[in-house]
């Protein structure tokens, strides 16, 4: 569910089809990754720990990778071009490319365990506390499958909203959906073509 510009950092979005390009979605309407409370919530919310998971050890460190990691992918998901470093541009992909590759092969992702819960029944936590390191690279792993599986990558759209840049994985039924939630940009878009109608009639 959407949020207004005057967000708290719980309110975030995670419904745009990938780990990845939820990250994308921290940056609208404002910075939504924009402290601690923020980043540890959307870690939490995006799934990359189980519910509870203590992440007080969190510094200003994760803040930063997280928004450099989310700007790299930005430039790839946005751009989905070979890169070639014969133009600025694509030197500019390259580097990001380059960037999300080590971020992906440099550390492993939290490693899950499942454990009985209270009511005797198994739930998922991890082996260890997470580190920064692996958080960032699940992410990245997910940009790599995204961006190298052909069929994912075709269905990547951008909200076609006024002014809404984010970006989704479209996996409805014939691929017609056009706006990032229907609830938020789709519900602008019905009730500006309301008022253009009703416009309309009184002239």
């Amino acid at each position: 569910m959407a949020l207004g510009t005057a967000a708290a950092p719980y309110e975030l979005r995670f419904d745009a089809g990938r780990i990845c390009l939820d990250l994308l979605a921290t940056t609208h309407p404002g910075e939504r990754l924009d402290g601690l409370t923020a980043l540890r919530a959307w870690i939490t919310g995006s799934r990359l720990v189980p519910p509870g998971t203590p992440l007080a050890h969190a510094d200003t460190g994760w803040l930063v990778g997280f928004r450099e990691l989310r700007d790299h992918v930005g430039q790839l998901v946005r751009g989905r071009t070979t890169p070639r470093v014969n133009r600025p541009y694509d030197l500019a992909l390259a580097v990001a490319l380059a960037r999300v590759n080590e971020l992906a092969r440099v550390a492993a992702p939290p490693a899950p365990r499942a454990v009985p819960g209270e009511d005797g029944l198994l739930v998922r936590e991890l082996a260890s506390p997470p580190e920064c390191a692996g958080l960032l690279a699940a992410v990245a792993r997910d940009a790599v499958e995204l961006l190298t599986d052909p069929v994912a990558r075709a269905a990547v759209r951008e909200c076609e909203g006024d002014n809404c840049p984010l970006v989704y994985l479209d996996t409805s039924r014939g691929r017609r959906r056009r706006w990032c939630s229907s609830e938020v940009c789709g519900n602008r878009e019905r009730v500006a073509r309301h008022r253009r109608r009703a416009a309309l009639a009184r002239a």
